[in-house]
């Protein structure tokens, strides 16, 4: 135990290193703490623990082994007299910085706070430019052409919205077109089955009643086919109109066994207007039919010139006005 504290009261800082876990620090402050009283005394050095004691004292043990018993007998003649524990060197005045050193380095501390400060401001201010010109710039040429081009796709949207709706309107009518179509088609077969089954009697007896239905059977299929000419052209189909026109025309001429009769000598006139306007003019054939339709269905020109009421001798009655094509509003 004695040669082991004087190895630590002689040990040399590159011979106390060479112990696993003993760094120079610790060897320094091993060799400021001496000379060691007792083993124990090497606990009181900062750094050093039982571990790392016991550690420096079983590697001491292997080299006395490994050099003999030689070797520790010159060790122990070698020992120096024992080291007077000496106080902590302080700086001298020599080792101390002058008043002007001192000086000159708190100047250039100050100075380069000074730059550290100014190059933040430059930076804030740059950042703080940036966002005040940056800003509007990034408004007008991002965010305002977003905007209108987000309202000119809402504009858009409710366009083709608005189109959707005429479309689905349309197609509603047009499908309303057909259906009517349809329905005047085969009302016009039922009707002409009839005509050819009341044909059929009449050959075998003329009686009057066949002959006067006969005439309203004739009567419905032209209004059936004025109809049906008016929904052809609302879908712009000039080609059957005109056939349909045509065919109305000729039951008119064939109902007409009375020379004197107006009402069909008017519908006739306006028939052959709207046969002459189709299909330069469809909005005036279209009016044309409108005016026959409701002589046929009145029995009165809408646009003749009323009787004088104070004079009721038919005779003074004034005549229809000659039939003119005429627009429909």
């Amino acid at each position: 135990m004695d040669s082991f504290l004087n190895f630590l009261n002689t040990a040399e800082l590159d011979m106390l290193t060479k112990t696993p876990g003993i760094t120079r620090v610790i060897a320094g402050n091993i060799i400021a703490a001496r000379p060691f009283e007792s083993v124990d005394d090497c606990l009181n050095v900062h750094g050093m623990g039982k571990n790392l004691l016991t550690r420096i004292q079983a590697t001491f043990e292997d080299r006395v082994k490994a050099q003999g018993t030689r070797a520790m007998i010159q060790v122990e003649q070698e020992i120096p007299p024992p080291i007077e524990k000496s106080a902590p060197l302080q700086d001298s005045p020599k080792n101390q910085d002058s008043f002007p050193s001192r000086l000159g380095k708190a100047f250039l501390f100050f100075i380069r706070a000074l730059f550290r400060l100014v190059a933040i401001l430059i930076v804030i201010g740059g950042m703080g430019a940036a966002l005040y010109y940056g800003l509007p710039y990034i408004n007008q040429k991002v965010l305002v052409p977003l905007e209108q081009n987000s309202a000119d796709i809402r504009k858009v949207e409710t366009d083709m919205n608005a189109i959707r709706a005429d479309l689905d309107e349309t197609k509603t009518r047009v499908d309303a077109l057909e259906k009517s179509i349809e329905a005047h088609t085969a009302s016009l077969t039922k009707l002409d089955e009839i005509q050819v089954a009341l044909e059929s009697k009449i050959q075998i007896s003329q009686d009057d009643t066949l002959l006067q239905l006969k005439s309203e059977v004739m009567l419905t299929r032209t209004l059936d086919m004025i109809g049906r000419a008016r929904l052809y052209l609302a879908q712009s189909n000039f080609g059957l109109a005109r056939e349909d026109v045509k065919a109305a025309h000729d039951l008119l001429i064939e109902l007409k066994s009375n020379p004197d009769d107006q009402m069909l000598s008017q519908a006739i006139a306006r028939l052959d207007l709207a046969l002459d306007n189709l299909p330069a003019y469809p909005v005036i054939a279209a009016g044309d039919l409108e005016i026959a339709w409701q002589i046929l269905l009145s029995g009165v020109h809408p646009m003749t010139s009323m009787p004088d009421p104070t004079n009721t001798s038919p005779q003074t009655a004034e005549p229809p006005l000659k039939a003119t094509p005429t627009a429909v509003p």
